[in-house]
């Protein structure tokens, strides 16, 4: 895998669970994952329990109570959505501050809330623990198709390329006063947009030729290679160890 690449999720930090190996880290979440997928929706406390565990890996990592508040706002639009089921799901119907509610509604967005939720606090605190280059290599440590892995890498790498042209764009256009102000806007926009395209997709072309000019067979060279020792796989199994016997207890409460 090439040099680092600095990303905006990322907050360095000498933590312990900064050090942990990438690979570890990611099937450590996988597996946290999944567990609170598995938990009945019913034992509203077991999520709670997962809140729990996430906020001692969240003081662990030194990673900020805002910091992680602010990212979360990604899953917005999902929760408008959960919001909207006790209205217009089918079943029988409850009384709630006035309204008249769906209990089944109500139950799926609570569902889809706090699954939801819990996953993205999940991704956000491997995203400012782990580094991009990093993941990736873990991702190949985890014999992740080699071709998924530098797609994404690619990904990574020229995504901020990429929206920089869009912004000389928009500063090209409003430079000969275009205003998007109306639908008679979208014409113009679509051409940027296509001619967005064409300069992507010949970039890509100028970057593939540099690459096979310098060898490139279809594999990325792997710079330095990325290991576990049984303390570390140890420590990264402390969340998902912990967070299984809350999905026990969920499943055998009464």
């Amino acid at each position: 895998m090439g040099a680092g690449h600095a990303h905006r999720l990322y907050l360095p930090g000498n933590s312990p669970v900064h050090r942990l190996p990438p690979h570890c880290k990611l099937v450590a979440v996988s597996a946290f994952t999944l567990l609170v997928v598995a938990t009945p929706r019913e034992r509203m406390w077991a999520f709670g329990g997962y809140a729990l565990l996430l906020a001692a890996v969240a003081a662990a990592a030194r990673v900020p109570f805002a910091t992680i508040v602010r990212r979360v706002a990604i899953e917005v639009p999902f929760v408008a959505f959960a919001f909207l089921m006790p209205f217009v799901a089918h079943g029988e119907k409850v009384t709630v501050l006035g309204l008249r509610l769906s209990e089944d509604g109500l139950w799926g967005a609570w569902n889809i809330l706090a699954k939801g939720t819990l996953g993205v606090l999940a991704s956000v605190l491997l995203a400012a623990t782990t580094e991009p280059r990093l993941l990736l290599l873990g991702l190949e440590r985890l014999r992740l198709p080699r071709l998924i892995v530098q797609i994404a890498s690619f990904m990574l790498r020229y995504g901020d390329v990429v929206a920089a042209e869009l912004g000389r764009m928009r500063v090209a256009r409003a430079s000969r006063g275009f205003e998007a102000r109306d639908v008679r806007a979208t014409r113009v926009l679509a051409r940027s947009l296509g001619a967005l395209f064409l300069r992507s997709y010949e970039r890509g072309e100028r970057v593939h030729l540099a690459m096979v000019s310098r060898g490139y067979d279809g594999r990325m060279p792997v710079l330095h290679d990325i290991g576990a020792t049984p303390v570390q796989w140890t420590a990264a199994a402390a969340l998902p160890l912990a967070a299984s016997l809350v999905t026990l207890a969920a499943w055998t409460s009464a």
